[in-house]
């Protein structure tokens, strides 16, 4: 998966590779394998008012706004602003 997803960042790239372990280990059905790798290798071009989650899915928000160094500052559903790299989110 890393030869043909290399040109991914790592974060994605291992994300992939999980899916793609889960897939053969027969924990994840073949379409929700295709469906998350689909996801992991769009753009993540996000602007505000899109909803995003973390790559596992353990945190969901809205990105308020991109700061200048590219990051993307997001707020949790519960309350409170996080900044994350627009490759370490997934759109929701």
């Amino acid at each position: 998966m890393g030869a043909i997803f290399g040109d991914l960042p790592t974060s994605r790239q291992r994300e992939i590779a999980s899916a793609a372990a889960h897939y053969i280990a027969g924990v994840m059905d073949r379409e929700a394998m295709f469906a998350l790798i689909d996801t992991l290798a769009q753009s993540t071009e996000f602007k505000p008012g899109d909803r995003v989650q973390t790559l596992r899915g353990s945190a969901r928000g809205v990105v308020i706004r991109t700061a200048a160094d590219g990051r993307i500052v997001w707020r949790l559903d519960g309350g409170g602003e996080l900044m994350a790299l627009p490759e370490d989110l997934l759109p929701e």
